[in-house]
């Protein structure tokens, strides 16, 4: 990973959470190795408790010809740096949902990516129109050390809460806890908040360990 510059932030600046810094350029962070992207067996799913109660798909290629948007940003990282005015561009979830409708009674999905990695988020957080399945960044597509060829990007959490590489999404009528929400991260991801540790936690922000 390359040095990036950083610098401290306006202290007048409404746009940065409590803690966050600054940050000039955008650090490779991920857990495990970064997966091959074989276009051939690709595909997008969502499973669950969908209103058909089957499973949708699209292939590569069907995926990028759904419906596309582009946003204007900003990203939060729990390890403290953020980035601003970020342009995403990509298949907005809200899109996902009309077209592989929920069953009554969803109330949170989870989110699938490559080996296994999840995190979960409130259906209302994941139909905002400002949460995106990205293709690109500032114009140009994602490398695949930030998540090519889509990655989930919800700017109003912590970054963990949009994974890289991401290959389904679960339709669930309960709240069930992600990949780093079982390590000791926060269920609800709130940088504005700080809700970055699960020992920070009310009853009420998640499910029973």
């Amino acid at each position: 990973m390359g040095q990036s510059e950083q610098e401290p932030p306006p202290p007048s600046d409404p746009r940065l959470p409590p803690g966050q810094r600054l940050q000039r350029g955008w650090p490779v962070l991920h857990y495990g190795p970064v997966p091959r992207f074989k276009p051939l067996t690709w595909d997008f799913q969502v499973f669950g408790a969908t209103a058909s109660a089957e499973k949708h798909s699209w292939d590569h290629e069907g995926f990028h010809r759904l419906p596309r948007t582009t946003i204007r940003a900003d990203f939060h990282c729990v390890t403290r740096f953020s980035m601003l005015d970020s342009e995403w561009s990509g298949v907005a979830a809200s899109t996902v949902l009309e077209l592989a409708p929920p069953a009554p009674g969803v109330s949170h999905v989870m989110v699938w990516a490559e080996y296994g990695y999840s995190a979960n988020l409130p259906l209302a957080v994941f139909a905002d129109p400002r949460t995106v399945f990205a293709t690109h960044h500032d114009g140009e597509p994602l490398t695949v050390e930030h998540g090519f060829p889509v990655r989930l990007i919800v700017p109003q959490l912590y970054a963990w809460k949009g994974p890289k590489w991401v290959r389904a999404v679960e339709y669930m009528r309960a709240d069930r806890r992600g990949f780093w929400e079982e390590r000791g991260y926060h269920n609800r991801a709130d940088p504005w908040t700080e809700q970055r540790y699960s020992y920070q936690e009310e009853p009420q922000d998640g499910p029973l360990r």
